[in-house]
C-alpha cells in the first residue's frame, strides 16, 4: 500500500503509529501474499491521492470495495471504465439524471467527482475477492471513524451524503454547524425505492455549496 503523501499525512500521522493500525496493516499486508484481496494494494488508499484534504467539499460513504473481479480501485461506488457498471451505481446514475437531468454514462468511473472534492470513501478499504464484507472488524473502522473526525473539524462548507444504516452510524461524529448531513436510504437495488430515489441529494449539495460561495460539483461523468 503506498504511503499517503498529501495533505492528508499530517493529520493521520496520529493513526499509523496506534497499535490498532500496526495490527491491521500487517493483517492485510498477509492477506495480500496469501490470498485475492481488492482493491490492488496500490489502490488502497486512492480516495486520499485522488481528493487532497484541503479541497474535500463533499463525502459519500460507502461500505467496503466491490469484491468482483477487476470492479474495485479504491473509490467507493466507482469501477475501472472497461467494468460492467454495478447495480448501486446504476441506480445513482438514474437519481442523478432524475434530479439535475444529465445524461447516464456508459461506465463506472467516478474519478471526475474525487478530483473536483468528492471524498469517495468505504469505511472498510479492503475485502477478500467474491467475499463482502469479509474485512469487516479488523480495524479499517477505526482508522475511517479518524479520516471523518478530521474532515468534521474542517471549517469550510462540506456536505456528507450518507446512503443507508451503515453509513449513517458515521452521523454521530458530525457536529460541525458549518456542515451539511444529508441521509438517504441505499441505492442498493434492495432498497433504492425506499427513499434513494428522489432524494435529490445532488442538487441539495450544490445549492449548499453556491449558498457559501464555492464552486458546485459537475456530476456529469462522460463517455468513454
Amino acid at each position: 500500500m503506498p504511503p499517503i503523501s498529501n495533505d492528508w499525512l499530517e493529520p493521520l500521522q496520529g493513526e499509523f503509529k496506534k497499535p490498532y493500525y500496526k495490527e491491521l496493516y500487517q493483517k492485510v499486508m498477509e492477506e495480500y501474499k496469501t490470498t485475492q484481496i481488492f482493491p490492488p494494494a496500490d489502490d488502497v488508499f486512492n480516495a486520499f491521492h485522488f481528493t487532497p484534504l484541503s479541497e474535500v467539499k463533499v463525502v459519500i460513504l460507502g461500505q467496503d470495495p466491490y469484491h468482483g473481479d477487476g470492479q474495485a480501485h479504491g473509490l467507493c461506488f466507482s469501477v475501472n471504465k472497461d467494468i460492467k457498471i454495478p447495480p448501486s451505481l446504476v441506480n445513482i446514475y438514474k437519481e442523478l439524471h432524475e434530479d439535475l437531468g444529465l445524461k447516464i454514462p456508459n461506465n463506472g468511473y467516478l474519478e471526475k467527482w474525487a478530483k473536483q472534492g468528492v471524498l469517495l470513501l468505504n469505511t472498510v478499504l479492503t475485502v477478500r475477492a467474491h467475499q463482502a464484507n469479509s474485512h469487516r472488524g479488523i480495524g479499517w473502522e477505526s482508522f475511517t471513524d479518524a479520516v471523518i473526525d478530521i474532515v468534521n473539524k474542517q471549517d469550510r462548507p462540506i456536505v456528507y451524503l450518507l446512503w443507508g444504516r451503515p453509513a449513517q452510524t458515521k452521523k454521530r461524529k458530525l457536529d460541525n454547524p458549518n456542515h451539511l448531513v444529508l441521509e438517504a436510504a441505499h441505492p442498493s437495488p434492495l432498497s433504492a425505492h425506499n427513499g434513494f430515489f428522489g432524494c435529490r441529494h445532488f442538487s441539495q449539495t450544490n445549492e449548499f455549496l453556491q449558498s457559501h460561495g464555492e464552486a458546485p460539483i459537475d456530476w456529469q461523468i462522460e463517455d468513454v
